[in-house]
């Protein structure tokens, strides 16, 4: 366990918080000294969280962030000074091509993975100016460097998450506002990653088999999440980091 303290006295929001990657990076930052507000769509994962870290400093807030008012009430719960914000929350699109994507799943997968994200970074925003910094970090995905890894609603929002990443930075350099992105391939989390499309796993399918690594533990993505939220990341800014085995090398 990590014990260096380097987010003691911070209040960090970190949403997907009931499992995988989320529930990684809010039980890091956790040991880490942060008060976290952990967010999730699911009640019951965050009981579970908050009984599996007793001596952790977590307030759970169930409830979906594509919802304005659910992102309200994690901002609310977190109070006027947010130091770190991490936009974990992501679902897939059952690889769903675009002669495919019915209205449902694009505006699901936009508002989740994308929207979600804009939403929360632009609440905590004023606060963090009004401090003289913070710390943001998007959670990208190794679709946002190419079309082959997802459908076209997940391929389109990773896309945007990483424009959307670099908008903050360069807007907000000036004010000591960080914002990056940690671009993961395969994770091992609950998100279901199984094609819904015959014709996305006959073009896609066999090429994924041949060149994705071996998909990545949530901590392993969770220790790059909280090290661009530390200080030690403090000259990163607008980066958009692989964190996927080597994928993106290929």
């Amino acid at each position: 366990m990590n014990t260096t303290g380097r987010f003691q006295g911070m209040t960090a929001i970190v949403t997907g918080a009931g499992s995988g990657i989320g529930k990684a990076t809010a039980i890091s930052l956790g040991q880490q000294g942060a008060r976290v507000v952990a967010g999730d769509v699911s009640p019951d994962r965050l009981d579970a969280l908050i009984a599996e870290q007793p001596a952790l400093n977590l307030v759970a807030i169930a409830g979906d962030v594509s919802v304005q008012a659910e992102v309200d009430a994690l901002v609310a719960a977190a109070g006027d000074r947010v130091h770190a914000l991490a936009n974990v929350a992501g679902v897939m699109d059952g690889f769903l091509p675009a002669a495919e994507v019915d209205d449902d799943t694009w505006h699901r997968v936009i508002e989740v993975n994308l929207t979600s994200m804009m939403r929360l970074t632009r609440a905590v925003l004023p606060g963090m100016i009004a401090a003289g910094g913070g710390a943001i970090v998007n959670v990208s995905s190794e679709a946002s460097f190419r079309g082959s890894c997802a459908g076209v609603a997940y391929t389109a929002s990773k896309h945007a998450v990483n424009g959307l990443t670099r908008s903050v930075a360069a807007c907000y350099r000036g004010n000591g506002i960080r914002c990056n992105a940690v671009a993961p391939g395969g994770v091992r989390t609950n998100v279901d990653g199984s094609f819904r499309s015959a014709h996305a796993g006959q073009a896609l399918g066999p090429l994924l088999q041949a060149i994705v690594p071996t998909p990545a533990q949530p901590e392993e993505i969770a220790a790059v999440i909280v090290h661009l939220l530390s200080e030690d990341a403090r000259n990163m800014n607008g980066a958009i980091v692989p964190c996927d085995g080597g994928w993106s090398a290929l």
